[in-house]
């Protein structure tokens, strides 16, 4: 079974109360589908099903291995330079986020 080596990466243990949305989505005029945070530096981007894809963007970019799901009733990460998906007990808290606005209409 493949394993994530890079959890002492990880610096965002508690999930931030509520964000705008993604915020390269945000600063640009775009609009994402799902919301993703960078477990090193809290960086919230979009999802690869989003036009932009701004959270793997972010992770070439910096080379922040850790991601994790900000949509309600997920709690998975993900590790782009293992590929591997994993559940992070020691990450706490939910984040109120808007609706998609791929979504809307």
């Amino acid at each position: 079974m493949a394993t994530c080596t890079h959890l002492d990466e990880i610096k965002v243990l508690q999930l931030p109360g509520s964000v705008a949305g993604c915020e390269d989505c945000l600063r640009d005029g775009g609009v994402w589908l799902h919301l993703r945070i960078c477990l090193t530096c809290g960086h919230v981007g979009c999802c690869d099903d989003s036009p932009n894809r701004h959270a793997t963007a972010h992770e070439r970019a910096t080379g922040h291995p850790l991601i994790r799901s900000l949509e309600p009733g997920e709690e998975w990460s993900w590790c782009y330079v293992d590929e591997v998906g994993m559940i992070i007990s020691e990450i706490h808290g939910n984040t109120r986020i808007p609706p998609s606005p791929m979504l809307a209409g």
